[in-house]
């Protein structure tokens, strides 16, 4: 018998760019079913810290949304999506940038950490709105639990 090997590797999502000036975007919000509920009927609220200083802290990237609240059962974990318009925005790149935790009060209405940038441990980004009516609320949406996917597939055909 011949023996083949194929290696497959899974196809990479497109990386995000930066989002622009006054532009709409789709974003994620992980938290718990009764926070949830509490946003649903009043609104999002500033958290008072954060490694962005205070704001509302959302990703374009559902992978980002679905591991939070962290150290939380996944069977009370959902995901709010949202729509944004997120103003004026900076972009923060690394610790200790000037305005990481000042933004706000520098005339920006958001901040984006780009992924990969070192700043983020699961190098996914992140974005902080500083007022929460930019934010719409869409849809409350239950994570599916999706097994960890290899860095790739080893298929053996004999």
């Amino acid at each position: 018998g011949r023996q083949e090997s194929q290696v497959g590797f899974p196809t990479p999502k497109p990386a995000l760019t930066s989002p622009s000036d006054g532009r709409t975007y789709v974003m994620y919000h992980g938290t718990t079913r009764e926070c949830a509920d509490s946003i649903r009927n009043n609104g999002f609220r500033r958290s008072s810290k954060g490694m962005l200083g205070p704001g509302v802290y959302l990703s374009r990237d559902l992978e980002k949304a679905r591991r939070y609240p962290i150290d939380h059962p996944d069977e009370d974990r959902v995901i709010i999506k949202v729509k944004v318009n997120v103003g004026r925005i900076i972009v923060i790149t690394h610790q200790n940038h000037p305005l990481q935790e000042t933004w706000s009060s520098n005339g920006y209405d958001s901040a984006w950490v780009p992924p990969n940038c070192g700043m983020v441990k699961s190098g996914l980004e992140e974005n902080c709105i500083w007022d929460p009516s930019r934010i719409q609320v869409i849809e409350i949406i239950k994570p599916k639990q999706a097994p960890p996917i290899p860095d790739c597939y080893l298929f053996v055909v004999l």
